[in-house]
């Protein structure tokens, strides 16, 4: 099997959905030799910022000398970002190679009976077992819809969990209400492993600490008021992080968005707990150093200077506030152009009523997804908002459209599906690198 026939074979199983529960990858995993208890695993949930956050926690242990493994979805330009170690992905004939022992013994489980795994289940199988096999000290595990009946948690004595900043999101799986929502992102919880979780909403908060309490998990509660921050702009931030007792000053991070700093609190109090309890030794310098050169695409992320052009995937209403909250600090003396695309089933008409007043002009774009509402309707709901709107034929176009700005005093925004954000990143640095 080569590279292109194990992403075919991969996206085949699309159609097959999302299937609640664990009893389908754990077949499959035993069949393997259960990899995924064969490594230290920090398992993240949240609706918004696990990517950040994991990839903080990966960038700080891969300085102190450690082989991390990082877990993720989705993807944004090449299927081999979903797994890394120490910010390398994963070759594409070593995919090919673990998708075919993979795909081998699905064969099996579905002759023994078994329902054929879903897309989801297959990838993560595969990412277990190439963690497994390249032997790493640590796997920093991405959840990747809700977390109770999520594929990854099949995990059974993770080292740490986390729980990230949590909204509405995945209405269909996850039900409408906040306290609904907190019920499935605990169900990562696991008996006596330490929870480190972020600033939520009370009615949240509730719930995972009832959960935490039946698990008998210590809660490592994130403060919002541990970190100043002392500098903050287009190009990074500086701050100062206070954490039972410990200071750690002057670290940096080039990720921006107010969020940002929590997101970094978050991964600095989980590597603080692990230090503590001798699960991870680093120094200072290395958390320092670590979080300095974290990189998280297509969140915020400064793509160009000249003109200013920033791409982020707000696909729901906390991320569209972000986005807008970073509108307003970073480009208020701008005119600034947002390049939207976003998918059927999301809330477009809130996360529209959220950014549409921080811009001036709109372009829209189609996401390359079944589920992505045409650049034609998504202009109409704009006309709506009486903002300025231009419809494009294609991502290319809406790319193409955007460049013809180029005032001082202008900037473009790429918002929306993740699918839109990943080929206009691939577009935007092929233009620059042929400059």
């Amino acid at each position: 099997m080569n590279y292109e026939q194990a992403l075919s074979y991969i996206s085949s199983t699309y159609s097959l959905g999302i299937k609640k529960g664990t009893e389908n990858i754990s077949y499959l995993l035993n069949l393997l030799d259960n990899p995924q208890n064969k490594v230290k695993v920090i398992h993240v949930a949240g609706t918004n910022g696990k990517g950040s956050t994991c990839s903080f926690i990966s960038s700080v242990l891969t300085k102190a000398g450690y082989k991390v493994g990082l877990y993720t979805s989705p993807f944004l330009e090449v299927f081999n970002e979903r797994m890394r170690i120490n910010g390398n992905n994963i070759e594409d004939q070593r995919l090919a190679d673990l998708v075919e022992i993979v795909k081998e013994k699905i064969e099996i489980m579905v002759a023994d009976g078994m329902p054929h795994p879903t897309e989801f289940e297959v990838t993560t199988a595969v990412g277990f077992l190439y963690f497994a096999l390249e032997n790493v000290d640590y796997l920093v595990l991405e959840v990747g819809l809700g977390g109770r009946y999520d594929a990854t948690n099949v995990i059974d004595n993770p080292i740490l969990t986390i729980i990230t900043s949590l909204s509405i999101d995945h209405v269909d799986q996850l039900g409408d209400s906040l306290a609904g929502i907190a019920f499935e992102k605990a169900g990562i919880i696991k008996n006596s492993v330490p929870l480190v979780l972020y600033p939520q909403k009370e009615e949240a908060s509730a719930v995972i600490y009832d959960q935490a309490k039946l698990k008998n998990a210590p809660v490592y509660q994130v403060e919002s008021s541990n970190v100043s921050i002392s500098e903050k702009s287009l190009y990074g931030q500086k701050m100062t992080m206070n954490i039972s007792g410990e200071s750690f000053e002057d670290l940096a991070i080039s990720l921006i968005g107010d969020h940002q700093s929590k997101n970094a609190l978050t991964a600095v109090t989980a590597l603080k707990v692990l230090r503590d309890n001798k699960l991870a030794e680093f120094t200072n310098e290395h958390l320092r150093q670590g979080l300095s050169e974290t990189k998280w695409a297509g969140r915020l992320e400064l793509l160009v200077k000249e003109p200013i052009t920033i791409i982020d995937g707000a696909h729901n209403e906390d991320g569209a506030e972000v986005l807008a909250q970073a509108i307003r600090k970073y480009l208020s003396d701008y005119k600034v152009t947002l390049v939207f695309g976003m998918l059927r089933d999301k809330d477009i008409n809130k996360v529209l009523g959220i950014l549409l007043p921080v811009v001036d002009k709109v372009i829209t774009a189609m996401p390359n997804s079944d589920r992505a509402m045409t650049a034609e309707d998504l202009a109409q709901k704009v006309k709506a908002f009486e903002k300025p709107v231009e419809v494009s034929k294609n991502i290319k176009d809406a790319v193409e459209k955007a460049s013809m700005i180029s005032g001082e005093k202008e900037a473009i925004v790429y918002a929306g599906s993740l699918y839109m954000i990943g080929e206009v990143r691939t577009l935007i640095n092929k233009m620059n690198d042929s400059l």
